[in-house]
């Protein structure tokens, strides 16, 4: 069984407490950065002066499935890769928030969001962008497409 490609990596939540006069919180997902170790295993606040603060949540692999080839290729042919992060905000504590998984697959993503989960996106780097592209091209041959005959040009036995 040969290895998977993987990627650590660590997401970047950033979090202002009254945006607005409708809003006590907002949340959103600010970056996606390469672990190499350096940021540990539990997450941390980078910086809280009460009103805004940015927590980083370390310890997150992204791992490349062959059968997720056709979800890479539509990220990578979408003119604006991406990584994608389900995330979840604390019910009780509303102004607490977390990343559950992170992807470069658009299918998944999509299969995510059709589950109702909270899915965002960040810009994906010309680094993984290329590590990406390079397994996609190994892994991945896109289905030729096949011109649909009209069935009115079709004989009445094969339609």
């Amino acid at each position: 069984m040969t290895e998977r490609p993987t990627l650590n990596v660590a997401v970047l939540i950033e979090r202002q407490k009254q945006p607005s006069r409708w809003e006590d919180w907002r949340l959103r997902i600010a970056d996606v950065l390469l672990d190499d170790g350096r940021f540990g295993s539990e997450p941390r606040t980078l910086r809280d002066d009460g009103i805004n603060a940015q927590i980083l949540h370390p310890g997150l692999t992204v791992t490349l499935y062959r059968d997720e080839g056709e979800g890479y290729h539509l990220n990578l042919t979408s003119g604006a890769p991406v990584w994608f992060v389900m995330w979840r905000i604390d019910e009780a504590d509303p102004s607490r928030a977390w990343p559950e998984l992170v992807t470069l697959s658009y299918n998944e993503a999509g299969r995510l969001l059709d589950a109702q989960e909270r899915v965002d996106n960040t810009p994906l780097p010309a680094d993984v962008r290329e590590w990406l592209q390079a397994y996609t091209d190994e892994n991945y041959r896109p289905e030729v497409k096949q011109r649909k005959r009209p069935a009115s040009f079709k004989t009445p036995e094969r339609r």
